[in-house]
């Protein structure tokens, strides 16, 4: 209800978004750790893969989806944010709405 919880969601949301961005670009500093291993097995496993012959398709694939799971995730959490905001912003509408009818009048 405060404007500083306020600052600190719309802090939050920025953060968030940046990390959606560097997902996009398939970045790893945004990721969960369970995320990164999974991703560097994928690697591992391509790697292995490409040296015995065979192609890399099922590596890329892993890859692709844990980044699209990734970039889910943190939309989710955007959402969140936002609707969050969105109460506290209501909530502080409302209480001051309040505030002035009940006035001298």
């Amino acid at each position: 209800m405060s404007k500083s919880d306020i600052r600190r969601l719309d802090k939050a949301i920025q953060n968030a978004e940046r990390k959606l961005q560097a997902v996009r670009n398939q970045e790893m500093w945004p990721l969960e750790g369970h995320e990164r291993r999974a991703i560097l097995r994928a690697v591992a496993g391509g790697a292995y893969s490409l040296h015995r012959g065979n192609g890399t398709a099922r590596a890329d694939n892993k890859i692709d989806n844990l980044f699209g799971s990734a970039e889910t995730r943190l939309i989710t959490e955007i959402a969140a944010f936002k609707a969050e905001r969105q109460r506290l912003v209501t909530e502080a509408a409302q209480d001051k709405a309040a505030k002035r009818s009940s006035g001298w009048w």
